[in-house]
């Protein structure tokens, strides 16, 4: 058993080490905090969505940069789009559960505001049709995907494809990457003195 506890860590080891040198990717997201920076200095807001364990994700990150990262400073406006339970239930049930995210973004969203819709497969309708939603609004849009970046490729201004097909490392390079975006954020929105 140790032996494929070890094995589990190396194949995260390895997929991250190919992420250390993928430029194509790093410079997407570079390019994103940029875009973060932009959208927070000019009073916007970060929204996230996903399902299952990438809705986790999206409400981990979400709070990173809503509560604090590393240090005291003022919140920042981020939200996972799927936290109030009887929205999302009443919306699946009324409309279907492929719109529960796009209509949030219709109400909440503006031009200059930040969409991050995570999808491993980057199939999901819901996701896509909220990053196809912020697209109309003329939103920035960021799609976390796996390998293919799927159907999200077509919708997504940056497209954060980790180049693998196994969910489990992707969501662990989605988070790794998704916090040091709020990291550099943050250290950009409200440098220390001694940074």
């Amino acid at each position: 058993m140790v032996n494929f506890i070890k094995t589990k860590i190396q194949n995260s080891i390895n997929l991250k080490t190919e992420l250390l040198n993928n430029t194509q990717i790093l410079a997407q997201v570079n390019n994103l905090i940029n875009d973060i920076v932009t959208c927070y200095t000019n009073g916007g807001k970060v929204l996230w969505c996903g399902n299952g364990g990438s809705a986790a994700d999206a409400q981990h990150l979400a709070a990173e940069l809503s509560g604090r990262f590393y240090y005291d400073r003022p919140p920042l406006f981020s939200e996972a789009l799927h936290v109030n339970t009887s929205y999302t239930t009443a919306v699946a049930n009324d409309y279907g559960y492929d719109v529960i995210y796009s209509r949030l973004v219709k109400a909440m969203g503006k031009k200059g505001d930040v969409l991050i819709g995570l999808s491993t497969s980057g199939n999901s309708p819901n996701v896509i049709k909220a990053l196809e939603e912020a697209n109309a609004l003329g939103m920035i849009t960021a799609g976390f995907t796996g390998q293919t970046g799927g159907k999200m490729k077509e919708v997504s201004k940056y497209l954060i494809n980790i180049q693998s097909t196994d969910t489990p490392r992707i969501q662990e390079c989605h988070m790794l990457l998704g916090h040091t975006i709020c990291e550099l954020v943050e250290i950009k929105l409200f440098p220390k003195n001694n940074e």
